[in-house]
């Protein structure tokens, strides 16, 4: 084995997967997209959540050159990344019942916001209240899961439903239960996971679809601009001052 073929095989399953979303997923990122649009027009706000790796890709989404700048992190402590210690607790939180009723009374969600929950598995009942909950304040919700996991796996929380049952649309990123794209004769346990890489390309897309929509109805998207090319600070504080009063991570 040359020493690129592993690097080559995980970026060939990667491509893969990528295709797949592409080829599968295409109408409910279309209405993603619109569902998108359709709440900044309608003066909503926008919010996404993850907990663990999964908030990498509600991350990369917020405060994005070339996103929008109405995208707002809902962050529970203790759960966004691994910046905790010890790493476990992370998980452990996101099986915790209730937590989730806590976040969203003291959040600024409000009834025709949209929030995006990102959860792979989406069996956790933190995800699975985000949801249901936020959609019973009149949210609406796109959650992005692997709907393998509904099939392969039991639901963690007492009613015995995953994230995919308490959304308005659902994106399934593919990805296989225990998300590892390798195995190797002497590696003991698959390796080489590709959630991060899928899941953020298919909120990219929603993003990319929910621009060109508003700007096919007349209106501006409210993008941001990097701040390292020549006026980008100066647009950014433009759309900024424009929608203020949508925008929570400047506060």
């Amino acid at each position: 084995m040359s020493d690129d073929a592993p690097a080559r095989r995980f970026l060939d399953a990667a491509i893969g997967l990528l295709e797949r979303v592409r080829d599968e997923e295409g109408e409910a990122v279309a209405a993603a997209g619109k569902l998108v649009a359709d709440t900044v027009v309608d003066g909503g706000r926008l919010f996404a959540f993850g907990a663990g790796h999964s908030s990498l890709a509600a991350q990369d989404l917020v405060y994005r050159a070339g996103g929008l700048a109405l995208m707002n992190l809902l962050a529970v402590p203790g759960v966004v990344g691994v910046d905790v210690t010890p790493a476990t607790l992370g998980s452990a939180l996101e099986r915790v019942d209730g937590l989730a009723s806590a976040v969203l009374d003291t959040s600024p969600l409000r009834s025709g916001d949209l929030l995006i929950v990102v959860s792979l598995s989406g069996r956790n009942a933190l995800p699975v209240e985000m949801a249901a909950h936020a959609r019973e304040r009149g949210v609406r919700v796109i959650g992005v899961t692997s709907v393998a996991y509904a099939t392969e796996t039991e639901s963690r929380h007492s009613s015995g439903t995953f994230l995919k049952d308490h959304c308005d649309l659902v994106l399934d990123s593919k990805i296989a239960v225990g998300d590892a794209e390798l195995t190797h004769d002497a590696v003991p346990a698959p390796f080489a996971p590709a959630s991060t890489v899928v899941t953020s390309a298919l909120l990219q897309a929603v993003m990319a679809t929910a621009a060109a929509s508003l700007a096919d109805r007349g209106v501006e998207p409210p993008l941001l601009r990097s701040g390292n090319v020549d006026g980008g600070l100066d647009w950014n504080d433009r759309v900024m001052r424009e929608y203020g009063d949508r925008i929570f991570h400047t506060r």
